[in-house]
């Protein structure tokens, strides 16, 4: 709720977000879904709207929507049914789009979006399965050409209710959105690529002086970026108002209407009147059957749900004690998060585990454009070097000198193997492991371990305490001077040892040598 000129303004917006599944054929036929390639290349009679050619399901089209629908906590249809939803532009050569009306794949459900240590419930009216049209091209001189290579896609729309109540809302639902799909594979959710897109609708409820008014509603199409969705939502919270209170039109049947984004103006601009239902003349597609689920189908889909993104979040912020801030960097690729788990069920220590997975495992593999998993260390590796640095026996700086040999190692082990890139956090990808790479005997190699032996120490402390008399004295003396002191010294000490001491020794003996009488 905001208050403007004393009219309490509560924004009001439901999201259409179209996904594309992660297919390698359409939904409807044989041809490839490829990004960029020659236009028109990917095409055939069933995508092209032929007469006489007849659709064929892609099953793991409707995998892929049944497991983002049990994800999103929906209901899944018994029986779905396919409708034809009749209109007509160039990038549709059928004249009509297969879609789902009244009998979607995936309905009622709903997401919980974490909000200032609340969560709030984002209702998910439906999440229905069709095809994708095919794309104009208006950068040609003097004409429009179409690109039919998209026709035929399948994509995932997922429709919430009017639940979000501020730009903030829908640009972090969005957010969490992909993180899901993404997350699932069942989309690589590339906005660039046109694979997530998002259609908020938006309208304001006013109450002033007791009355109570509802803006039309304005569905804003083809947002390709939470930057350019946050922004067309802003906008129009404000250009609403301004417009309601020029003219007091308010909501009423047949004056719903759309609106483009103009991203270099960050400005709405009015499109054409939107359609209601009754203008698509819905019927069911008598060339496709009714859709029938297997429930045994659905439990086994539902039994290898992988650990969703939040609940995971959150999992590894208490468990590993990350920052909030930095968990999310190490869930988001999935494959990274199990790596995480198995170095920890390998008996790693967790608090260690997580600090060098973001330190210096993460710039390792950043390195090599690639993901933590995609390095090829075997978890017990990862877990094995921790706690070299939990037991004292080498220093968080050396921990990453051994890591950095190892990976050095794997890298003449892979050869030619291509590692995966950095966004690619689903596929499996080999690890390849020797004692070779085992931590200690690399730390051993590279004169690492550190020395824990209090007598080798007690003399490496005299060394630097007979060479420094004057820290010595402000050590025991200079309150003023007392901690920097002791820190030179410590300092110091280390330097001697050639960085092999323990520093928890080095401090003991260092305070009982700087406590004792006539100490040098």
């Amino acid at each position: 709720m905001i208050v403007i000129d004393r009219h309490e303004v509560e924004p009001i917006v439901g999201l259409e977000v179209h996904v594309q599944l992660a297919t390698r054929t359409k939904v409807w036929c044989a041809c490839p879904v490829e990004f960029g390639a020659r236009p028109n290349s990917r095409t055939c009679p069933v995508c092209l709207g032929l007469p006489g050619a007849l659709p064929v399901l892609n099953r793991q089209a409707v995998e892929l929507a049944v497991l983002t629908g049990l994800a999103l906590n929906c209901r899944i249809a018994e029986v779905a049914r396919w409708d034809r939803k009749s209109y007509f532009y160039p990038d549709l050569p059928k004249n009509y789009q297969i879609s789902q009306y009244d009998l979607p794949l995936c309905s009622n459900g709903y997401f919980e979006l974490p909000r200032d240590h609340k969560i709030q419930k984002i209702r998910i009216r439906r999440a229905h399965l069709e095809e994708d049209a095919g794309k104009n091209v208006h950068d040609l001189p003097g004409c429009t050409g179409v690109d039919l290579n998209r026709a035929g896609t399948p994509l995932l729309e997922i429709v919430t209710e009017p639940d979000l109540r501020s730009a903030e809302d829908t640009r972090d639902f969005a957010i969490e959105l992909q993180r899901l799909v993404s997350y699932l594979g069942v989309s690589e959710g590339n906005m660039q690529k046109g694979q997530l897109r998002f259609e908020p609708n938006v309208n304001l409820r006013i109450r002033s002086g007791g009355q109570e008014a509802f803006t039309p509603i304005v569905e804003v199409k083809n947002l390709n970026s939470f930057r350019s969705l946050f922004g067309a939502v802003s906008h129009e919270i404000a250009r609403q108002f301004d417009e309601w209170r020029r003219t007091g039109e308010a909501a009423r049947t047949g004056n719903k209407r759309n609106r483009g984004w103009d991203d270099e103006r960050e400005v709405t601009v009015a499109q054409r009147e939107k359609e209601e239902v009754h203008e698509y003349r819905y019927f069911p597609d008598p060339d496709l059957a009714p859709l029938k689920a297997d429930p045994a189908w659905i439990e086994e889909l539902r039994h290898h749900m992988p650990e969703l993104p939040i609940p995971r979040t959150e999992r590894f912020i208490a468990e590993y004690k990350l920052a909030p801030k930095d968990a999310p960097a190490l869930v988001d690729c999935r494959r990274s998060a199990d790596l995480l788990d198995h170095a920890a069920e390998a008996g790693g220590d967790k608090l260690v585990l997580g600090k060098q997975l973001l330190s210096f495992w993460s710039k390792l593999a950043n390195e090599r454009q690639t993901t933590i998993a995609g390095l090829g260390v075997a978890p017990r590796r990862f877990a094995e070097l921790a706690n070299l640095v939990r037991d004292g026996r080498i220093s968080a700086t050396a921990a990453a000198q051994v890591a950095e040999s190892i990976v050095q190692a794997v890298d003449g082990m892979l050869g030619e193997r291509k590692r995966p890139g950095a966004g690619e956090c689903l596929g499996e990808f080999p690890c390849v492991d020797s004692e070779h790479l085992a931590p200690q005997a690399v730390a051993e190699r590279l004169g690492l371990l550190q020395c824990s032996d209090a007598d080798q120490i007690a003399l490496w402390v005299q060394e630097v305490l007979e060479a420094n008399p004057q820290a010595v004295r402000d050590a025991q003396g200079n309150p003023k001077k007392l901690a920097a002191a002791r820190g030179f010294l410590l300092g110091q000490v280390m330097k001697a040892s050639g960085g092999k001491a323990d520093p928890r020794v080095v401090g003991d003996v260092l305070a009982r040598r700087l406590r004792a009488p006539g100490a040098p």
